[in-house]
């Protein structure tokens, strides 16, 4: 018998629907709110490793990121005036035999997993969110904005790096940690030598494009930037078409016009990370995702270790009755695996931020890869 009858999750993220997805799928119930009212993953694209591609097997989502992404092979690394670097192999990961990395248009992905969250029978209520949650020895009362108020057994707390929850609940964390670094992300048209994901390390700087469809590629690159500053959007073109003037490689020159087109879709993000320790619950509300562990984008996996995490709670909690035991097993499973993303990641940013050695910064990426390949 499952430790709960019935879930709330609070935020329709990727961790969000991963947990939900995976939840129903051992018969719980599940109620899931969101407060966008469109439901609405912005961005440009998204790089998912194998160990991410192997979480959404596990979902039932693969084929369709086949379909309608792109699975690619390998790494390279190249020194930002052309010279390769290192080539990173991308295996399949332990117990699976899906693609060893790739990428998708983030909003596709979104799409995919919502769409599966609704068919898989989760009770989903947008422009909503809690007012009030008030635990008791056998679950929470929650109170929403839409005036309703229901009994869970348990709470899930997927609402993003930016959380209330974990505000409300957990008051002794910290906010997040602005690193030192801003990533730009674009879309730019796909040329027919961009077969896997290829980065270009400068002084401070980096690019790297990956594939996301037949015809497109994403493309992003991480600048240093001392403090945390706003940006005009109106400038974000002219910006992004300088930095990638540092890049002499004949593909990324070619591309400079495009990006200053509408249909780059630049965007700009200050990077930070998070991480908090274990537990990550208080009684019977636990938290998940970028909530409890969020990470720069340094090692593509970000939405997959929050999407992992989703699947391992809900299977602790079917598997076992009792649902302490099954959020300690949950946190056992997680944290160092966690963990080593958040803090290889930062590693990978200060390496890039005060000019470390570029070998060092391919192994540890090649280091990461290898555990994220090792079974959740």
């Amino acid at each position: 018998m499952a430790a709960v009858n019935k879930v709330l999750v609070i935020g329709g993220g990727f961790s969000g629907m991963a947990t939900a997805i995976k939840m129903r799928s051992h018969g719980i119930q599940v109620d899931l709110v969101e407060i966008d009212p469109e439901w609405c993953e912005l961005g440009a694209g998204i790089s998912i490793n194998g160990a991410s591609m192997r979480a959404l097997e596990n979902l039932g989502l693969y084929q369709q990121v086949v379909e309608q992404g792109c699975v690619t092979d390998g790494v390279a690394i190249h020194l930002a005036h052309g010279p390769l670097i290192m080539e990173l192999p991308t295996p399949s990961p332990v117990g699976s035999s899906v693609g060893g990395s790739g990428g998708i248009f983030r909003p596709t992905l979104a799409r995919i997993m919502s769409t599966a969250t609704l068919e898989s029978g989760v009770n989903v209520r947008l422009g909503c969110t809690y007012t009030d949650i008030q635990q008791n020895e056998s679950g929470a009362v929650v109170a929403f904005t839409d005036g309703s108020t229901h009994d869970y057994d348990l709470v899930v707390g997927a609402d993003g790096v930016h959380s209330k929850i974990r505000k409300e609940f957990f008051p002794e964390v910290a906010d997040p940690e602005y690193i030192g670094q801003g990533v730009w992300r674009a879309i730019m048209p796909r040329t027919a030598e961009i077969n896997r994901v290829t980065m270009w390390m400068g002084d401070h700087l980096k690019l790297g494009v990956n594939p996301v469809s037949d015809t497109h590629m994403y493309m992003f690159i991480t600048e240093d930037r001392p403090t945390k500053e706003h940006i005009d959007k109106e400038t974000w073109p002219q910006i992004f078409a300088g930095l990638m003037e540092h890049f002499p490689n004949p593909i990324i020159k070619a591309l400079i016009p495009h990006a200053l087109k509408e249909e780059a879709n630049i965007d700009y993000r200050p990077l930070a990370n998070l991480l908090v320790k274990t537990p990550w619950n208080k009684g019977r509300l636990v938290m998940i995702g970028d909530t409890v562990a969020a990470t720069t984008p340094h090692l593509a996996s970000g939405a997959g270790i929050g999407i992992e995490s989703g699947i391992v709670l809900a299977d602790e909690l079917a598997a076992n009755d009792d649902v302490q035991v099954a959020l300690d097993k949950f946190h056992d499973r997680r944290w160092d695996r966690c963990r080593m993303v958040v803090e290889n990641s930062a590693r990978l940013c200060h390496i890039e931020i005060h000019g470390g050695d570029k070998a060092e910064h391919s192994k540890i990426m090649g280091q990461s890869l290898i555990a994220l390949s090792q079974p959740i």
